[in-house]
Order: C-alpha cells, then structure tokens, then sequence
C-alpha cells in the first residue's frame, strides 16, 4: 500500500533508464516507495512506471559540474519532504567500446576514456553520497553501490576501465561503510554477474555453461538484492559485496 507523500520513504537511482535500473524503480514503486530516477536523458513520455517528471533528474555525470548541480537540485527537492533520503542506488555505469562492438583493454583504451568511465562509474559515486550526507545521515539511511563480476576477473565483454572503475568502487563500498557508518547509515555493494538485459554483448548465452545454475539473471532478481539492502531486512549488514551470479564467481 503507498503511504502518503509526508511519510514514503525516498530513493534517489542514478542510471535509471533501462535493464536494472528500470527493474529497480518498478520493485521500490510497488512498494509505495518515492524514486528520483537520473539519467542522461529526459524524462520519457511513455515512462513505464507510474511517476511524473518531477521524479525524474537530467543529469549527465560524466561531468563534475553536471553532478554538483544535481546534487543542488536533489537537496532543494528533498525540502518539501523534510530533507530525507533514505537510499541512494548508484547504478550508473558506463563500458565504452571498439570498432565494431570489440573490448577495450588496458592498451587500446585512450585517456579521455579512461577519466570519462571512472568520472561516471566511480568518483559520481561518492560526489553523490558526500553531497547528500545530511539527507541520508537524517534518514539513517542507505547506500548501495552496482559493481560487477568484471571488477574481479579479467571479462570476456567488460572492457579494462569499466573492470577496473568496478574493482575501485568496490574498495570504495569499504571505505564509505567504515566512514559512514557512525552516522547510522550503511553502505553495501551488488555484484551482478550475467544478467538478461537489451544490453548484453553477442556471445554472452555461450557463458551460460560457466554459471551452476546454467542461465542468466534476470533484473528483477537485482532488484529485489537492492531491495534488500535497502530495508530494514539487511539493518546490521554493512560493507558487503553481495554476488549476484547464480554461482558463476565460485
């Protein structure tokens, strides 16, 4: 049942715009929960979930100055709500590729990629969480960061700055849950591994072999571990990688 707007909790989802993303905004919306989606693009008229374009943020955050207004922006909307947050999902991420679709690796991948991919996937990240610290602090709220499988194995698709972005945010998960612990808010990671989304690479059902359970994720099955981390299901569970892989890191 949705509660009314001076009592829902609030989540704030960066790359909100397809596969986990939507799949996350569709399970916290059914559970009566408030979502501030980001992205890069507008807010689109045949959205699939129930919100209007006052829930939705343009952001791009490839760009420092971009994610400082966001930021502004999120904090002046959090007011009318008694400047609350009570999760912030970074989902965000970007992999760019070769000519043809091909990975880019620690040799092929340029410089400008490098900072664009890292500025993206890792430094938003805890932009996102210092500047919005009172807001989560105030809620005794949550923080979950999406890293993945690549960060911790070289991957056939994942190219080598979205591996390495992934590995840094999971060192960063660390970090931020020993810091912002103490302020009564908690800060875990996800991991997916393999999961069924418009945005897989060709060649990814050939890796269904390598998983125990013999398929792939679905988004869904990621949003219900966000969900998770979330609520006060997960509340003594701080600083956490949770794998998300049917057993395909084993």
């Amino acid at each position: 049942m949705t509660t009314s707007n001076t009592s829902r909790r609030i989540m704030l989802l960066t790359g909100a715009s397809r596969g986990i993303g939507h799949a996350t905004v569709k399970r916290f919306s059914a559970a009566g929960w408030r979502v501030i989606t980001c992205s890069r693009h507008a807010f689109p008229e045949n959205c699939p979930w129930e919100m209007g374009p006052e829930d939705h943020l343009q952001v791009d955050l490839a760009s420092p100055e971009d994610t400082l207004r966001a930021i502004a922006d999120v904090k002046e909307r959090l007011k009318a709500e008694g400047g609350v947050l009570h999760a912030l999902v970074n989902n965000a991420g970007i992999s760019p590729k070769g000519p043809g679709g091909s990975r880019l690796n620690a040799l092929n991948t340029e410089y400008a990629d490098w900072l664009r991919v890292f500025q993206v996937n890792f430094f938003s990240t805890i932009m996102l969480a210092r500047g919005l610290v009172d807001e989560l602090t105030s809620a005794k709220g949550s923080v979950v960061n999406v890293t993945s499988i690549a960060g911790s194995r070289v991957h056939p698709f994942a190219g080598a700055a979205y591996a390495t972005s992934k590995a840094a945010l999971a060192a960063l998960t660390r970090e931020m849950a020993s810091d912002f612990g103490p302020l009564g808010v908690r800060v875990n990671a996800i991991s997916p591994g393999e999961i069924d989304t418009s945005i897989l690479s060709p060649g990814t059902e050939k890796m269904i072999e390598q998983i125990p359970q013999r398929r792939l994720g679905t988004p869904d099955e990621v949003a219900k571990a966000i969900y998770f981390l979330c609520t006060d299901a997960s509340s003594y569970v701080n600083g956490a990688e949770l794998h998300i892989n049917g057993g395909q890191h084993v």
